[in-house]
């Protein structure tokens, strides 16, 4: 029951697969009341949805608050009970020992450039003694003033993807304490820490003990700068459990990180390739990235970077953007940081540039002259050395800068299953058996060409939980308009043969993360995910964000 005069949300959807129906009919929300839940069962799955309260842009239609999955109750994974696990620890007076995650070699992995030899080396320590074997008499902490990107630096393992997002998150504190909870310290101590991520669809609560690999009394993997603080390397510990080892912790983009930080909208630029948007269009980007409080990080070309301090293939992170006037012109400013805290830009604005000098000594501030693998570059020279950006935010906004858009956001977690709903690309007679999502587009902005009103994000899931495993297929998104008067329920192939999809030309990928943004005319739609090839079987997660009239 709603109060008179309070502004609700109407929303329209329909999934159909394999014969069954579900048909929600105009589902009028609140904006300000309490969160209002309706619950269905399709097919032996339970899809729950929700209306959140408005002061965010993003209302999720997915999970109850409190749910399993949900931000505040994530699910337990490997089954493991974090506060059992500890509080059964504290009564016997043990220190936790993750067997799920056990402090050896295959924890560890195959890592590269490391022999069998050199693996025997490898000493796992809890974080008191190894500061103890280091001669130092400074107790562990987990944080100590906050979370900064100068907290920490990267190791010997090939993540500076992951460093370089976690320096991004360090930002966004809201986002940094979502996937570190703060409540956690050596005071009540049990050798055990937990670490929550977005893992295809759901947020889920990893367990780990607190043994870390060192050698030679150093941190394998990432470290502290200041010694006693352990939250980077522990979070850096239930990342690589997450993916298997820490060596499955080698050779995926920071997009992939935060994807698993946010569980938000994932967008790659290329700012060095022939067709790539001008410095000018990625400027834009960049400001409305900022202004969203997106997560931003870049990577440098596999080309010979010129002596100019650089790193070739590198990741770094983007910690923010700037104008400056010299010569009363306006110079645009990059600030990128190396997850190593070391080695700089040795060009135009860096650290030691003389142009500093010819600012005003207000703007002159904006330089820190130090080695901590921080600096500023101006934006044609960012362009011409970096081959991709990745921005995430957890709404769309940042597409079109419009920080004021309301966005509904639906999550379905399915499956193509061979023989049954595994039909295809549309060129197969069987197209028609893959699953089906029927939705209804009401807002475009008609001043702006092209508005951007629906995002949509496709994952293949992993088997067995570990992203390093799965095989990735070729897939794809289609969308048909819907005539009106079209009757309700599945579409038949008839239809798919008598109508030409929204977009014609469909390339199939192996991304993980398939991202695709349409600019479609209010009316009715169906969104086909499809293999390239027919009888597939595999699990996928779709996301569907539909701009409101908000």
């Amino acid at each position: 029951m709603f109060r008179v005069g309070t502004p609700v949300l109407c929303i329209t959807l329909s999934i159909y697969k394999r014969g069954c129906v579900l048909h929600m009919s105009h589902l009028a929300i609140s904006r300000r009341d309490q969160l209002v839940v309706t619950v269905h069962r399709i097919c032996r799955k339970t899809l729950i949805i929700i209306m959140a309260k408005s002061e965010t842009c993003l209302v999720n239609l997915h999970y109850q608050d409190g749910s399993e999955g949900s931000p505040s109750n994530p699910a337990k994974f490997k089954n493991q009970d974090f506060a059992q696990i500890k509080a059964d620890c504290l009564h016997k007076g043990e220190l936790f020992v993750d067997n799920e995650f056990p402090p050896n070699g295959l924890s560890l992995g195959d890592l590269p450039d490391m022999s069998s030899s050199q693996e025997s080396e490898v000493k796992w320590l809890r974080p008191a003694d190894l500061l103890r074997e280091r001669g130092k008499k400074d107790k562990p902490a987990f944080c100590t003033d906050g979370m900064s990107r100068f907290d920490f630096g990267q190791g010997n393992v090939g993540n500076c993807w992951f460093v370089s997002a976690i320096s991004a998150l360090t930002f966004q504190t809201n986002l940094m304490e979502q996937v570190v909870p703060m409540d956690q310290s050596f005071v009540d101590y049990a050798g055990i820490f937990h670490f929550r991520f977005w893992w295809f669809g759901k947020w889920v609560d990893v367990v780990i003990d607190d043994n870390l690999p060192t050698k030679n009394k150093q941190l394998l993997f990432a470290s502290s700068k200041c010694g006693n603080e352990f939250w980077a390397p522990l979070l850096e510990k239930a990342y690589a459990k997450l993916c298997g080892s820490y060596a499955n912790l080698r050779g995926w983009s920071s997009s992939d990180a935060f994807k698993d930080f946010t569980g938000g909208v994932n967008q790659i630029y290329y700012p060095t390739e022939p067709n790539a948007p001008s410095c000018d269009e990625l400027w834009l980007t960049l400001s409305r990235a900022t202004k969203c409080k997106s997560l931003i990080c870049s990577s440098t070309k596999k080309d010979a970077m010129a002596n100019n301090g650089l790193v070739m293939r590198h990741a770094y992170s983007v910690t923010g953007i700037t104008e400056v006037e010299l010569n009363a012109s306006k110079v645009r400013l990059v600030r990128v940081m190396n997850p190593w805290g070391r080695r700089e830009w040795n060009g135009k604005w860096s650290d030691k540039s003389d142009l500093w000098d010819k600012v005003s000594p207000e703007v002159k501030k904006k330089c820190f002259d130090r080695d901590d693998g921080e600096f500023w570059m101006q934006m044609e020279d960012f362009c011409s050395c970096f081959a991709k950006v990745y921005i995430c935010c957890e709404t769309p906004n940042f597409l079109d800068g419009d920080l004021k858009c309301q966005w509904n956001c639906m999550i379905y977690d399915d499956s193509w299953v061979a023989g049954t709903s595994a039909g295809g690309n549309v060129k197969h007679s069987t197209f028609a058996t893959n699953p089906q999502y029927r939705i209804r587009v009401t807002v475009i902005d008609k001043k702006e060409p092209g508005d951007k009103n629906i995002v949509l994000s496709l994952m293949q899931k992993p088997h067995q939980g570990n992203r390093i495993e799965i095989h990735r297929h070729k897939t794809t998104l289609t969308i048909y308009k819907i005539p009106p008067g079209t009757p309700q329920g599945r579409l038949q192939q008839d239809f798919f043969q008598r109508n030409r999809p929204v977009k014609a030309e469909k390339t199939y990928s192996t991304r993980r993360d398939l991202i695709e943004l349409h600019s479609l005319e209010p009316g009715e739609y169906v969104i086909i995910p499809s293999t390239n090839e027919p009888n597939i079987t595999a699990d996928f997660t779709l996301t569907v964000y539909t701009k409101t009239d908000e």
